[in-house]
């Protein structure tokens, strides 16, 4: 095995990684958003179904809600591909809506969905009603004992079980939690390639598909994506987060779900899944189903993205420790390439 065969791994490696650096400090465009309306068809998702509510089911209310955010961006930035999942009701797996959005080449993804909680049962008194009970007695002893059941009427209370309206409401943000950031790995290292890792080498293009990510240097790549991916999610979560306090509607803040949000993890861009209020509580519900209401969140969830995409475009950090991230990732990916230099023997 000569010199530049023995070299090839640290030199792609090396590549890889000083392409995407540079790449992460030019000004990225926002080409590309995915609006993704949850649920749909067979899969109904929550309910409204407690006693005075609407009865309606959230796959219709993120259906019109995302329709909306659809017309409104497209209204306010003609310049920019707006891609939504479904602008029917029809059913779409995670696998799915993951796949439309990482092959249109997304540069955002907004998951529209509404949120629920489990609902509590009460019970009251709606009348009364006669029932017949039976006193057992007995007369005689031994053989000739017998039993005597002598009827009477009771008069007993008629109860009725409904379901308690919740009292949470308000509009929440949700991220990708942070310890499944394997699984947003596995989406980066399935799609990155195109844009910010392309690369122009003397061997066949087939190489980078030869590329085994489990190595340190290129797990390290896609974290590094990953990571950003993050900081941007944290950002646009942030600024909707901000749109929708200005409303005066609850703004419940950011946050993550443990169990973890799968078309979150699985899409190759930024992601946020926008919990745009409780459909099993009173007032939520009827601002949910409501065209104004509806077009409150749409307009509260452009403006986030039009200063996102300001910020995004004028070259500001999407969060204050990018560079220092991107630095240490430089310093491990020389240090495992150094490494591997070493061991055959450069």
């Amino acid at each position: 095995m000569d010199m530049v065969t023995l070299r090839a791994p640290f030199l792609l490696s090396l590549s890889l990684f000083l392409f995407t650096t540079l790449a992460a400090q030019q000004p990225r465009m926002l080409k590309t958003i995915i609006v993704d309306a949850g649920h749909g068809g067979k899969d109904y998702g929550a309910h409204g179904a407690y006693e005075g509510g609407l009865g309606s089911y959230e796959k219709n209310v993120t259906l019109a809600i995302s329709n909306k955010l659809v017309a409104e961006l497209r209204r306010q930035l003609p310049d920019v591909k707006i891609v939504p999942t479904r602008t029917t009701d029809i059913y779409q797996s995670p696998p799915e809506k993951a796949e439309i959005a990482n092959n249109n080449k997304g540069d955002l993804f907004i998951c529209i969905h509404a949120d629920a909680v489990a609902l509590k049962t009460g019970r009251r008194q709606i009348g009364t009603r006669e029932e017949t009970r039976h006193k057992i007695t007995y007369t005689g002893k031994g053989k000739k004992k017998k039993k005597k059941s002598t009827p009477y009427t009771v008069t007993v209370p008629v109860y009725e079980h409904f379901k308690i309206g919740s009292q949470r409401r308000g509009t929440s943000m949700w991220l990708f939690a942070a310890h499944k950031t394997s699984d947003k790995l596995k989406a980066v290292m399935r799609n990155e390639g195109e844009e910010d890792m392309e690369i122009e080498t003397d061997t066949d293009s087939s190489s980078y598909d030869q590329i085994d990510f489990s190595q340190p240097e290129y797990k390290m790549m896609a974290s590094v994506h990953a990571n950003r991916y993050q900081l941007k999610s944290i950002k646009l979560a942030e600024f909707i987060d901000q749109e929708v306090e200005k409303t005066e509607r609850p703004a419940l803040g950011i946050n993550q779900r443990q169990k973890g949000i799968w078309v979150l993890q699985a899409t190759n861009m930024p992601a946020v899944l926008v919990e745009t209020g409780f459909i099993t509580n009173y007032h939520d519900e009827r601002y949910l189903n409501s065209d104004e209401g509806q077009q409150e969140i749409a307009e509260c969830i452009t403006r986030a993205v039009k200063r996102y995409k300001e910020q995004l475009e004028s070259q500001k950090p999407a969060g204050a420790s990018t560079a220092t991230d991107n630095s240490r990732a430089e310093q491990q990916v020389l240090k495992e390439a150094g490494k591997q230099m070493k061991s055959e023997g450069h």
